[in-house]
């Protein structure tokens, strides 16, 4: 029998090729050489008996191996990092860390809230905050690299667990001045020649707005905007229109800035979910989360939650999109 005997260094060699998609990149990001980081990933393919990597133009990109093994790689490392962690922690030797990441729309609207009431009864735990997209965030989350991503939408993964937290309600927003303000419902027809607003590739927001324009059957002219903000702003502008949480828009709907359009048959309501990882024990810290998020005190903090039941947990492999 053949005794595998893949290192740490391998493993980090070979997830940093991944996220940097070339040597230079997980050098840089190791700080070690570039000749290393290859001969870490040559030899974690020896181990292995197959190629983890090939090249692509003047990068690397995984194989099929490659992208099948870097999951495990990935809870190995992030589960080493998080028993370092919690060892610190019992002897004392480190501050307890809560770990979060959210959207961009969360982040930027409820999740401030939570934290500030969580940290209030928790004041023994530490809190970091990571914002990015969809994509971005559960990557933190699958990779142990965050303890806990606000978003919408679980993925079908069942590493992950959800908690249902909030209502997520989209309205469309335009400029105030727009002819159709005050005005009756409208057909999806009516935007066939409006710019559609769209937020960057991997964002769950652009997902609900290509799915409305699909529905639809438009074939509008788009315009990518890498921000919240930027769309906001050029909605505002009269530039064009865009489908986003109301919890991002509520201020701007409640000033004036912006108005929303009545559609028919606009995104249903969705939800915004707590997750984190199934992979390896959970610390005290991420328990005590999961359970404020659903408590009477975290919905107060959020404001009208109704709709959320307190018990609606579920496994995301079972969630919908």
């Amino acid at each position: 029998m053949r005794f595998v005997s893949i290192t740490l260094t391998q493993l980090r060699s070979f997830l940093a090729v991944m996220r940097g998609g070339s040597v230079t990149a997980a050098a840089d990001e190791l700080v070690v050489t570039q000749p290393s980081v290859s001969a870490a990933v040559a030899a974690l393919s020896r181990e292995l008996g197959t190629p983890v990597t090939e090249r692509e133009g003047r990068g690397i990109r995984p194989t099929a191996a490659g992208n099948a093994f870097a999951p495990f790689a990935a809870d190995v490392i992030g589960l080493l990092e998080e028993g370092r962690r919690a060892a610190r922690e019992a002897a004392h030797l480190a501050d307890r860390r809560l770990r979060l990441a959210a959207v961009t729309t969360a982040a930027e609207s409820f999740v401030p809230p939570l934290m500030r009431v969580f940290g209030q009864s928790n004041d023994g735990i530490g809190l970091t905050l990571a914002v990015g997209n969809r994509e971005q965030v559960l990557d933190l989350v699958l990779d142990h690299r965050a303890d806990v991503a606000i978003g919408g939408r679980p993925p079908r993964d069942p590493r992950i667990q959800s908690t249902a937290i909030l209502l997520n309600e989209f309205v469309l927003i335009t400029a105030p001045d727009d002819p159709h303000v005050g005005g009756g419902v409208i057909d999806a027809a009516e935007l066939e020649r409006r710019v559609w607003l769209l937020r960057e590739q991997g964002s769950g927001t652009r997902v609900v707005n290509e799915e409305f324009i699909a529905a639809a059957a438009l074939e509008p002219q788009t315009l990518t905007l890498g921000s919240n903000g930027a769309i906001k702003q050029a909605a505002r502008a009269g530039i064009g229109v865009a489908f986003i949480s109301r919890a991002a828009v509520a201020l701007e709907l409640e000033a004036g800035l912006l108005a929303a359009l009545p559609v028919r048959h606009r995104p249903a309501p969705r939800r915004w979910y707590a997750m984190c990882s199934t992979v390896g024990p959970r610390r005290t810290a991420v328990e005590r989360f999961m359970e404020f998020v659903v408590s009477p005190v975290a919905r107060d903090s959020l404001g009208d939650a109704s709709g959320i039941p307190g018990s609606a947990v579920t496994r995301a492999s079972q969630a919908t999109s």
